[in-house]
C-alpha cells in the first residue's frame, strides 16, 4: 500500500513538473529579451513611419510601453492587415497591436485580449463629391483595404440594407491605396477608422479629400492578438492593458496622435 501510494506521488509529482516546465510565450518573450509586435503602419496615426523611415505612432509607443514593463527591448514588425494572424501562427510575432476589431469571429481563431482603444468607421471622400450622408453610397463604387473590419461591416451592410444597390465594391491591398483612390477619383468613397481619415485629410499626402460621413456600424473596439493557447501571455497582456488605462498612459497617446479626449470603452452593464 505504501509503494502504490509512493508511486502514486512520484508520477503525481512528474507530471506537475512536467506542466512547470512547459514554457508559455511570456517565458519564451522574457528569455529572448525582445517583444516582437506586429504593427501596421500604413494606419497613421496609429502606425506609420516618420521622415527618417522609423516605425511611430500611437500602436506603436504601447509597443514600447509593453516591451519596458516587460523589461526587454521592442522589435516593431510592419506587417498589412491581411498579415497580422499569419504572422503569429509562422512564430514571426509574439502579439499583435494593429487596431484589431475584437470579433467573435476572430477569436475563432486567434485569442484577444480585453480592449485598449476604440474608433469609428467613416468614409473619406473625393474633395469634389457631393456625398453628404450615409444612404448617398448605396449605388457608388466603394473601397475598403483587404482584411479589415470595415471591409466585411460594409459588405454585410450592404447586403442587409441595399440588397438592389447598383454601386461596386472593391478592395486594395494596404490602407494607403485605398486612400490613394479615394485621392484620384478612382472610387466615390474608401471606408476607414476616424482616427486614420482625420489624419490623412489633414496631412495632405493623398491628394484632394475631405471627410465623409460615419458609417452606422457601431464602435470598433480594438484588442491585442495573440495565440489563443497562450493563457499566461494573455494574462499578462490583459493586465498590461488595464494598467495602461488606470494609469492615464492610453489617454495620453490618444491626446498626442490623435487629440481630445479618447472614447469610453466600458459597456453599460458588463464594463464599468
Amino acid at each position: 500500500m505504501k509503494k502504490l501510494t509512493l508511486g502514486a506521488c512520484i508520477l503525481a509529482g512528474a507530471a506537475t513538473t512536467g506542466t512547470a516546465a512547459h514554457a508559455d510565450r511570456l517565458d519564451d518573450v522574457l528569455s529572448a529579451g525582445t517583444v516582437r509586435c506586429a504593427v501596421v503602419l500604413d494606419f497613421p496615426p496609429m502606425g506609420f513611419r516618420d521622415e527618417n523611415n522609423n516605425p511611430t505612432g500611437l500602436d506603436v509607443d504601447v509597443c514600447k510601453d509593453l516591451a519596458k514593463a516587460l523589461g526587454v527591448e521592442a522589435e516593431i514588425v510592419g506587417v498589412t492587415w491581411a498579415e497580422r494572424i499569419p504572422s503569429l501562427i509562422s512564430g514571426k510575432t509574439d502579439v499583435v497591436i494593429a487596431s484589431s476589431s475584437d470579433t467573435l469571429e476572430r477569436a475563432k481563431t486567434v485569442g484577444l485580449s480585453i480592449p485598449y482603444m476604440v474608433t469609428y468607421f467613416q468614409a473619406l471622400l473625393p474633395e469634389n463629391s457631393t456625398v453628404t450622408k450615409w444612404e448617398e453610397l448605396k449605388d457608388k463604387k466603394v473601397g475598403a483595404a483587404v482584411g479589415t473590419t470595415y471591409e466585411s461591416n460594409f459588405v454585410d451592410f450592404k447586403a442587409q440594407h441595399w440588397p438592389d444597390s447598383k454601386g461596386e465594391f472593391v478592395t486594395f491591398q494596404s490602407e494607403n491605396e485605398s486612400f490613394m483612390a479615394a485621392g484620384q477619383g478612382r472610387v466615390d468613397a474608401t471606408i476607414g477608422s476616424d482616427t486614420s481619415i482625420a489624419n490623412i485629410v489633414k496631412s495632405g499626402k493623398f491628394g484632394k479629400v475631405k471627410l465623409g460621413p460615419i458609417a452606422p456600424f457601431g464602435k470598433d473596439i480594438t484588442a491585442f492578438m495573440t495565440l489563443r493557447e497562450e493563457y499566461g501571455w494573455l494574462n499578462y497582456l490583459n493586465l498590461f492593458i488595464n494598467h495602461e488605462h488606470r494609469n492615464g498612459r492610453l489617454q495620453e497617446l490618444y491626446g498626442k496622435y490623435v487629440g481630445g479626449t479618447m472614447p469610453d470603452l466600458t459597456t453599460p452593464g458588463v464594463y464599468r
